[in-house]
């Protein structure tokens, strides 16, 4: 599938994630609805859920189509198992799995290498696969951990636009399905 042409911009602020199933995205915001959250948090839109794999930045909206198929790559299923809730020290709250499969830690490296050789910069931090649940959630209590939940991760990975004033996420294109 071709990438999908925006609306005329002159830069884009892209992303490469995993984006859920229905199923999946249903089951995390009814997870995430159970924690105990200060009044200052920010809980990401159940439609806004996902698992960033590189973050990409502004980037001139002429280059998207080459973006794209610099992205395209080998994708291999594999399960996430879910349920660890964490704040983080900047008062992200996330929803972490047990542990990462090998499968993970090689698309996040295949992608790692395309976004070089695309030109574009990339994150110097470890991998911390995570679904960000809220911003501003220094002080929110995570729910027990849920029982041995998976999420299978079978339909590939996304490039995705973040729109104009935080009005969501556009999938621009999906790779691997």
């Amino acid at each position: 599938m071709p990438a999908t042409a925006p609306e005329p911009a002159t830069s884009l602020r892209l992303f490469v994630a995993l984006w859920p199933d229905p199923a999946t995205r249903a089951a995390i915001a009814q997870w995430q609805r159970t924690w105990d959250w200060p009044s200052r948090a920010a809980p990401v839109k159940a439609e806004r859920l996902h698992a960033t794999l590189h973050f990409l930045g502004d980037v001139p909206a002429q280059r998207l189509g080459e973006i794209a198929a610099g992205l395209r790559g080998p994708f291999e299923p594999f399960e996430l198992e879910l349920g660890h809730g964490d704040v983080w020290p900047n008062g992200v709250a996330v929803l972490e799995p047990a542990d990462t499969p090998q499968q993970l830690e090689r698309l996040h490296a295949a992608l790692r290498d395309a976004v070089v050789a695309l030109g574009l910069p990339v994150d110097a931090r470890p991998f911390r696969p995570h679904v960000t649940l809220a911003r501003r959630a220094r002080g929110a209590k995570p729910p027990a951990p849920l029982a041995r939940w998976c999420w299978r991760v079978d339909e590939g990975y996304v490039l995705v636009r973040s729109l104009p004033g935080g009005a969501g996420y556009q999938v621009v294109e999906r790779f691997g399905v």
